[in-house]
C-alpha cells in the first residue's frame, strides 16, 4: 500500500479507520473505514486562497458551524479527530499560541495560530490538505473564534441541558458573548435572555442588540444571581474572581463555562464545581493545563482530570450528557484547534462554491 500521510507527532491513523489516498483502498471485506480524500492533485502549483473576517461572516453562519463543529466533535469521540493543546510562547511584551488539529474525516489538518501585543491580538488559520500538503487556505480567524466557541457551547447545550429549558441567562457582555446567546438559540427555542454585566448602560446595549438581532426577548438584570437562576447559564468573562457562585444554582441546571482559559482565570466558585453531577471539558489535557475554574477542586481531590468526559465522547455517544431532569451539569470550554479547523474548512468550502477569497501562490 502507499505511505500514510505525515501526521503531528501523537496522531496516527491506524485501527479500524484506513485513509483512502487515490487509488488505494482496503482489501474488501476486512472492516476497514475508508476516508477518502482527493489526491489527484499536488502541493507544487498548488493555490492558496486567503480569507477575510468578513468572509468568515457571511460564509459560516451559527446553524452551520454548529452542523460542522457537531460533526468534528462526533469523529473526535471516535479517534477519527485529533487535537492537541495550546501552546503559548510568553514574551515580555506580547507572546504566541499555537494550536494544532486534524480531521480525517474531512481530511484537514492545519492549526491556529495568534500573536499578542499591547496592541492586541491578531488571529489566523492555516488549513491544510492531509493527503497532498496542500495550504488551502489562510483564514483570518478574530471572528471564527468567536463563532465557534458559541458553537460549541450550543452543542454542548444541546446534549447537556433539559429539554425544557427556554430561558437563557448570561454573565458577561463581552465580545464573546453574542455568539454564545447565538450558539445557544441555534439549538433550542429560547424563549428570554437574562443579561448580567457590571456596567448596566453595556448590559442594556447588549440586551437590545441581542433581541433586535436574534428576535429573541432579552433584558438586562441588576445581579448575577437572576442570570444564574436561568435553566441555561453561560459565564463569559475575563474575571480572575467567581462571578458564579454555587449557592446561587438551581437542580436541573446547565452552565457553559467559557471565559477560564488560563490557570489564572476562574469564573466559577469551588461550591459551583462541588455541586456539578456532571463536568465535561473540550479536551483533558488542554483543561489540565488551562482550565482555572477546576483548579482547587483537582488539588482537593474533588474532581479527577483523567476521568472527565471530553465533549466529543458526548457527542458520539460515549458518555451521557444528563440522566435526570435534576442534575447539575457544566461544560468546561477553553477552545481548542480542532475547532478552528472545522469551521476554516466550511468557510473554505463554502468560499470555493461561491467563488470568494483571493488566490495567491503560496
Amino acid at each position: 500500500m502507499g505511505e500514510k500521510p505525515n501526521l503531528p507527532h501523537g496522531i496516527q491513523a491506524e485501527g479500524n479507520t484506513a485513509i483512502g489516498l487515490h487509488g488505494v483502498a482496503p482489501s474488501p471485506g476486512s472492516g476497514v473505514e475508508v476516508l477518502s480524500f482527493d489526491a489527484t492533485s499536488t502541493a507544487e502549483g498548488a493555490m492558496t486562497l486567503l480569507l477575510t473576517e468578513q468572509d468568515v461572516r457571511e460564509l459560516a453562519p451559527m446553524e452551520a458551524a454548529v452542523e460542522a463543529l457537531e460533526a468534528t466533535l462526533k469523529r473526535q469521540g471516535q479517534g477519527k479527530a485529533f487535537n492537541q493543546p495550546r501552546r503559548r510562547l510568553h514574551l515580555p511584551d506580547g507572546g504566541l499560541q499555537v494550536m494544532p488539529a486534524a480531521d480525517l474525516g474531512t481530511g484537514m489538518i492545519g492549526f491556529k495560530t495568534y500573536s499578542t501585543s499591547g496592541r492586541g491580538a491578531r488571529f489566523h488559520v492555516l488549513l491544510y490538505r492531509i493527503a497532498t500538503g496542500e495550504l488551502l487556505a489562510m483564514v483570518q480567524a478574530r471572528t471564527l473564534g468567536a463563532i465557534r466557541t458559541g458553537a460549541a457551547s450550543g452543542i454542548a447545550t444541546r446534549y447537556m441541558a433539559r429539554d425544557d429549558a427556554s430561558t437563557l441567562g448570561i454573565v458577561g457582555a463581552g465580545g464573546q458573548a453574542r455568539t454564545q446567546v447565538a450558539g445557544v438559540c441555534a439549538v433550542r427555542p429560547i424563549e428570554q435572555v437574562l443579561v448580567y454585566s457590571r456596567d448596566p448602560e453595556r448590559r442594556k446595549t447588549f440586551a437590545e442588540r441581542i433581541a433586535a438581532t436574534l428576535k429573541v426577548e432579552a433584558r438586562p438584570v441588576e445581579t448575577p444571581q437572576e442570570a444564574v437562576a436561568a435553566p441555561i447559564v453561560t459565564t463569559a468573562t475575563t474575571s480572575a474572581q467567581p462571578v458564579l457562585l454555587g449557592q446561587w444554582l438551581r437542580p436541573g441546571t446547565h452552565i457553559n463555562a467559557i471565559g477560564s482559559n488560563s490557570i489564572i482565570k476562574r469564573e466559577l466558585d469551588l461550591e459551583a464545581v462541588r455541586r456539578a453531577d456532571r463536568i465535561v471539558v473540550d479536551d483533558r489535557e488542554q483543561a489540565a493545563l488551562e482550565c482555572g475554574d477546576l483548579l482547587e477542586a483537582w488539588e482537593r481531590g474533588i474532581v479527577h482530570r483523567q476521568r472527565l468526559p471530553e465533549l466529543g465522547e458526548v457527542v458520539a455517544g460515549n458518555y451521557p450528557g444528563r440522566t435526570s431532569e435534576q442534575e447539575i451539569t457544566l461544560f468546561e470550554s477553553q477552545g481548542i484547534g480542532l475547532w478552528d479547523i472545522a469551521l476554516a474548512e466550511l468557510v473554505y468550502r463554502r468560499a470555493r462554491e461561491a467563488g470568494r477569497g483571493t488566490e495567491t501562490p503560496l
